[in-house]
């Protein structure tokens, strides 16, 4: 559990110390004045935690300040912790009713995919799980060769198309070769791309719909990579994502490296699409299930020590 909590508390340092440890020198044995709350509402809206989610947050806990005949700046730590996590979902278990379960994995450039389908790999390896790759990234050369080193390196076996070639057959072939070899689970990469690029996102729909022709029910999952260093300028991507492919969960990567952990409450408000994993380090098993209760945790830890 200490393992666990301290891998939170160092990959959301950053956002820590960036924002929420302002709070320290906010939160103390002061009264509760116009400026406090002044001061926490452009805190929070720094933290990227959005306009309408910050608002919302601020109101009820004015409303609980008033009710509950609070003066003290102080109390209003534990308070802000609760409301925070009021607005976070528990995820949702990661369950594999269907083998293979085929799991498309897409996001923008640069977001951090191929190292997180590495990841994912390690991960459902390391639970006994069979786990097929599929390079359908043939639109850029080194998104081939990284996933085939990661391959290797993780003894999964993968499927991978030539450079500039058909990415919805290097789709369909990784499914057939999942059914065919009994696999529990197919990762599929996608091409990185704008949610301006019409062609690129049209043929991410050729891709979800071949994948469908090749096992009726699939893809039983995609998961949108998103990079924590962007804020809240990837949440109007991600909508398009959305709209696209029908996006089923979030894996929020680079957490350890971003100062704006608080877009995870964003995606939650604006997106209504659960995280599932957060990375919080470069070492594969560095890639943990989100848990709402140590988020809230890491990213106000200042204020609790």
């Amino acid at each position: 559990m200490n393992n666990i909590l301290s891998k939170w508390k160092n990959g959301l340092a950053r956002t820590s110390k960036a924002t929420f440890g302002q709070l320290a020198s906010l939160i103390g044995a002061t009264e509760i004045t116009d400026e406090t709350w002044e001061q926490l509402e452009a805190l929070l809206i720094h933290a990227d935690i959005g306009v309408e989610t910050t608002l919302n947050i601020m109101e009820k806990l004015e409303d609980r300040v008033d009710r509950e005949g609070i003066t003290k700046t102080c109390d209003l730590n534990l308070m802000l912790a609760e409301e925070l996590r009021a607005h976070l979902d528990t995820p949702p278990p990661i369950q594999f009713s269907t083998k293979p379960t085929i799991i498309l994995i897409v996001g923008v450039n640069g977001s951090g995919k191929t190292t997180t389908i590495a990841k994912l790999g390690n991960r459902f390896s390391s639970q006994s799980l069979q786990v097929i790759f599929g390079a359908a990234d043939t639109f850029r050369a080194a998104g081939v060769d990284q996933l085939e080193v990661w391959a290797e390196r993780l003894k999964v076996p993968i499927i991978s198309g030539q450079l500039g070639g058909d990415a919805g057959a290097v789709a369909f072939d990784t499914v057939q070769a999942a059914m065919a070899r009994k696999y529990d689970i197919a990762l599929i990469d996608t091409a990185g791309r704008l949610h301006t690029r019409y062609n690129l996102m049209e043929e991410l729909k050729k891709v979800y719909r071949v994948v469908g022709k090749a096992l009726p029910g699939a893809p039983h999952a995609v998961w949108l990579v998103m990079d924590a260093t962007t804020g809240q300028n990837a949440l109007q991507q991600a909508q398009a994502f959305k709209e696209a492919v029908n996006i089923s969960g979030v894996i929020l990567a680079k957490l350890d490296t971003s100062a704006r952990g608080g877009m995870a409450l964003a995606i939650q408000k604006e997106l209504g699409i659960p995280i599932l994993f957060a990375g919080l380090g470069e070492q594969p098993e560095d890639l943990v299930p989100f848990d709402t209760d140590m988020f809230i945790r890491g990213i106000i830890q200042d204020v609790q020590n």
